[in-house]
């Protein structure tokens, strides 16, 4: 076998020197199934092999280039999924750390949009020409934005961190920007970063900061066309990626540059020119947003600001965290998750909205209630994930009373159980039927979500329990334990429906 083994080898390196021997060694292990090749055999094998791949000198670049994080299509090579052999920072990893242990952030998602109060893509969803939609700007005076309010609501829901659109796929930005005059101190009367009173007033009442930018923009006309935006009236003929990508550069400088430390930036649309793919399949990656540039450029500005990319697929090097769109970890219930892939080794965040709206919208009142949110929360804890949840702010600066209302409740629940949430971790044990399990170091938490017929709560391994309570109250629970389990038993008319919490001291 290890004669067989050279001469492969030997045949190999000989049309293909810039292989690695590792890899090499794969392509002779997968066509010598080794005690029935003949020297002979292999040597008509390897010729056969690189017969059909066209070994070329520029097909050995293509495949050495997919080592470094590239990818063939069927639309060629792109070459640059994001930053191979990327290595977070220490200041990066201690972000990640921060992150996970924040659990729950408020998403704003507001912008001149608000003013004709029917989400946040109302321009694509009417067809409204650019020449029109950049009219609304003049007339976008939001009287009674208070940043010290938002801030103060924010803080008072429990959320630890704010994730705020600077600029959605409309192509507004809402921060003073030299890049470009269509931003709301240059093009609005009301003439405020409101961005900057923002920033201050995080970092004043201690609320980190986290900043939405749109890859897509449906206004310029250097971006190119992708799935939506179509009817925005551009003209087809002035697309010029590279100038586009400069300005998404100089935007995203001056982002980490003007406001102070910034936690993440959140990508969104990259999906805007990567083909849809079947049900569980990734996408194919047709489209190069030049991540390699616009990661490192992040990254040495900021090493501690976290890199989120709302790409639904698999997380690609240089990002920091995954995000998944209205649905928690591991399911696909919404259609965006377009893979069920959990990257274990980076925080995780769902984002999800209180009604079924991003931007403000006038008529939709479905509201989900405050127990459903704070399931919801639980659940995504529960999967060791952060919970983003969206409000849309009315176009006067006031987020909705709804909104308000909603973020109390959760508030109050988190200064009586927060314990359970923040902080906590969930690599114990997968999500069960009757719900999940956090835990903290001494401490173990069970989130009874629904109560098993039989009131046993069972989990598939043992612990040294110092005692079981429950912690609305502090009531002793009984528990078993066994071997390889541990039972405790729910107390008669225990009330699951918004989270029945067990507290086990280790």
């Amino acid at each position: 076998m290890n004669t067989i083994f050279t001469i492969g080898l030997t045949l190999l390196l000989t049309m293909g020197g810039q292989r690695t021997e590792g890899q090499l060694m794969d392509k002779v292990q997968a066509i010598a199934p080794a005690e029935e090749q003949t020297g002979e055999r292999l040597q008509a094998k390897v010729q056969a092999i690189a017969s059909a791949e066209e070994q070329t000198g520029e097909r050995l670049q293509d495949e050495v280039r997919l080592q470094d994080g590239g990818r063939l299509t069927d639309k060629g090579l792109v070459k640059n999924e994001g930053l191979p052999g990327y290595r977070p920072s220490a200041e990066g990893l201690e972000a990640r750390r921060g992150f996970q242990d924040d659990k729950f952030g408020i998403f704003i998602h507001w912008g001149v949009y608000s003013m004709l109060a029917d989400g946040e893509c109302i321009m694509h969803e009417k067809g409204i020409p650019y020449s029109d939609y950049s009219q609304l700007p003049a007339g976008f005076y939001p009287s009674r934005f208070s940043a010290a309010e938002w801030v103060a609501a924010v803080k008072d829901a429990g959320a630890r961190y704010i994730t705020i659109t600077s600029r959605h796929v409309d192509g507004f930005a809402m921060f003073g920007s030299k890049a470009s005059a269509y931003n709301i101190v240059d093009a609005t009367p009301f003439r405020r970063d409101i961005l900057k009173e923002l920033a201050d007033e995080c970092h004043r009442q201690g609320i980190k900061l986290n900043l939405y930018y749109s890859l897509a923009d449906w206004g310029r006309e250097d971006y190119p066309v992708g799935v939506m935006g179509r009817e925005c009236g551009k003209d087809p003929s002035k697309v010029d990626f590279d100038a586009y990508l400069d300005f998404m550069c100089a935007q995203l400088t001056e982002l980490l540059t003007n406001y102070g430390p910034i936690g993440c930036i959140w990508l969104d649309c990259d999906w805007d020119h990567n083909d849809k793919p079947a049900p569980g399949e990734e996408p194919k990656i047709t489209f190069d947003w030049h991540y390699d540039r616009i990661y490192s450029l992040i990254h040495s500005l900021q090493p501690a600001c976290l890199i989120g990319n709302n790409h639904h697929r698999v997380s690609i090097p240089g990002e920091d965290i995954q995000i998944f769109e209205r649905d928690v970890p591991g399911e696909n219930a919404a259609g965006f998750g377009r893979t069920s892939f959990v990257n274990r080794e980076l925080p995780l965040e769902t984002c999800q909205t209180m009604n079924k709206s991003w931007g403000y919208c006038i008529t939709d009142k479905a509201y989900k209630s405050a127990d459903e949110l704070i399931r919801l929360l639980v659940r995504t804890a529960g999967r060791n994930a952060n919970l983003l949840l969206n409000v849309g702010p009315q176009p006067d600066g006031c987020i909705p009373v709804a909104s308000l209302e909603h973020m109390a409740l959760m508030g109050e629940w988190l200064r009586r159980y927060g314990n359970t949430i923040y902080g906590t971790r969930a690599t114990m044990l997968p999500p069960q039927e009757w719900g999940v399990l956090t835990h903290r170091e001494g401490k173990v938490y069970l989130h009874v979500l629904d109560a098993p017929a039989d009131g046993r709560i069972v989990l598939p391994f043992g612990l040294k329990a110092r005692k079981v309570t429950q912690a609305e109250n502090g009531n002793p629970l009984s528990f078993r334990k066994g071997r390889d389990s541990f039972c405790v038993m729910l107390p008669e008319g225990a009330d699951c429906s918004r989270d029945f919490i067990i507290e086990i001291e280790l």
